[in-house]
């Protein structure tokens, strides 16, 4: 499945990278990318995950990279484009959010 279609079947499991790590977009949970994924390194500034586990944080397992605006086109009913804005004005931590 493209990642689109994922984002449509999980939409309310999204993250943002903040200062410190990522952080749900609808309830500014702090969360991570599990260290065993493959994007754990990268660090994308918007995520969808599968599962949440929770063992010394809580950490983010099955996780893609995806795009702020596929959130507003495949749940407009949830999201509010002031939620996903993407604040590539603000600075971010060196090497984040490529």
């Amino acid at each position: 499945p493209s990642p689109q279609a994922i984002t449509a079947g999980f939409f309310y499991h999204t993250a943002r990278l903040a200062r410190g790590g990522y952080r749900t977009v609808k309830h500014q949970q702090p969360v991570f990318i599990h260290p065993n994924s493959a994007l754990f390194a990268l660090q994308p500034r918007w995520v969808l995950y599968h599962e949440l586990v929770c063992t010394s944080k809580e950490f983010m397992r099955q996780v893609i990279e995806i795009d702020s605006s596929w959130l507003l086109e495949v749940a407009p009913h949830y999201y509010q484009a002031k939620e996903l804005e993407d604040g590539s004005g603000r600075k971010m931590p060196k090497k984040a959010g490529k």
